[in-house]
């Protein structure tokens, strides 16, 4: 006997799992598509399933048996290099309707590092778009973030989530401002040209700094990122990575964010770089996982180390003037969540009368083309009127058929 199907949610965040093993676990948006096809070659006729990757989770969204998600969970901790158990200690499971929840309020920004931030609908977005060029995006799935957008565009437009909190951009600089309080002598280098570079290169080109330079992998982007941002009065520079450990020493602040697997930033960089600047402090924000910048940087004295998880107690700022809007937007979620549950209601109620309607429909056709062959194979004029007649006949046979069943369900 088959296992019953249901929606689930296996995961890691930055509340449930360090930033080290989160790392393991990460997966740029290339790379969904191959991960997805993974997923179901480990968890065999699984019929639906999305990949969801960020800096701070990584969930993986299914429809299918308790069997099912069971290795969908042994492929995943495979894929970290770590043990089932050893990643059930981190790893948050949600079924059904608390499936449905969880995913709502991830969209909606509830769930996030930074409450109401904006980044996270557009990576669900993408997860959906992998998942559907992958063909594992099924009804259900489609239809649970579907409704997980819908919400999202209610709490963004019906409440302030989002008005009083802090991005991780915005963060990075306030961190900065802490230890470099003349931004007009502060100097600042930004490594990566993605979406929270690009968020950063905003906040810091609005203090106007002494100097601020771009150095990515891709000259062409890093440039067209500096050439945004540039002003009058601020002339954003660009670096090629092969040339960060001989200008490292330039910069007061360094903010990274790259889709490097391995650190882009040593410890004997730091060092040099420290020597040089004759012990003068550097502010590193690492915002990048797996990590742009040696953890072992932090231990420097004159070095300022945060990474993505120091950066929680900055943005968790005002709750006492968000505690109202999160209120009404978890009532959003709700409502939400009950939409879902009547759909699933109504589906589970009618597919079944439409598959036997289907099934009815295929052996009522079976027996009047069977009548009509016996018609004409055992000797009946095979004339153009008579095979008019005969069609006529089917039509009107099966027509009365549909037609009497519904009358008798009125």
């Amino acid at each position: 006997m088959s296992q019953p199907q249901l929606l689930w949610t296996l995961g890691l965040n930055h509340e449930s799992a360090p930033l080290d093993l989160r790392a393991r676990f990460a997966f740029a948006s290339a790379e969904l598509g191959q991960a997805l096809a993974e997923v179901q070659a480990a968890a065999p006729d699984l019929p639906e399933v999305a990949l969801l990757s960020t800096c701070n989770r990584t969930e993986l969204y299914g429809l299918g048996s308790q069997a099912q998600q069971g290795l969908a969970l042994e492929w995943l901790a495979k894929t970290g290099a770590v043990t089932s158990d050893e990643l059930k200690q981190h790893l948050y499971i949600h079924t059904d309707l608390a499936a449905v929840r969880h995913a709502l309020r991830v969209a909606s920004g509830l769930d996030s590092m930074v409450l109401g931030e904006p980044q996270i609908l557009g990576q669900v977005k993408e997860a959906v778009r992998a998942a559907g060029d992958a063909g594992t995006l099924g009804r259900a799935l489609h239809q649970l973030f579907q409704r997980a957008f819908s919400v999202a565009k209610d709490v963004r437009t019906h409440t302030d989530v989002g008005s009083h909190s802090i991005s991780m951009a915005a963060a990075s600089t306030r961190l900065a401002a802490s230890v470099f309080e003349d931004w007009q002598h502060t100097r600042v280098l930004l490594v990566g040209a993605g979406e929270m570079i690009e968020l950063c290169a905003a906040h810091f080109a609005a203090k106007n700094p002494k100097r601020m330079a771009v150095a990515n992998r891709t000259m062409a982007r890093g440039a067209a990122l500096a050439e945004r941002f540039s002003t009058s009065s601020l002339q954003i520079g660009t670096l090629a990575l092969a040339e960060l450990p001989t200008h490292l020493h330039e910069f007061d602040v360094v903010v990274s964010s790259t889709a490097s697997l391995l650190p882009i930033i040593g410890l004997g960089a730091v060092q040099h770089a420290i020597k040089l600047r004759k012990h003068r402090p550097m502010v590193m924000v690492d915002l990048a996982v797996p990590r742009d910048i040696e953890p072992e940087v932090k231990a420097l004295p004159d070095v300022y180390l945060y990474t993505v998880d120091d950066l929680s107690a900055v943005v968790q700022t005002n709750l006492a003037n968000r505690s109202a809007a999160v209120g009404a937007a978890e009532k959003l979620v709700d409502a939400g969540v009950a939409e879902f549950a009547a759909w699933q209601e109504a589906r589970a109620t009618f597919v079944p009368k439409i598959q036997a309607l289907n099934e009815q429909a295929k052996e009522w056709q079976e027996q009047e083309i069977e009548r009509v062959k016996k018609q004409f194979l055992t000797g009946g004029d095979a004339s153009q009127a008579n095979i008019d007649k005969a069609l006529q006949t089917l039509a009107r046979n099966l027509s009365n058929k549909f037609l009497h069943l519904a009358y008798k369900n009125l």
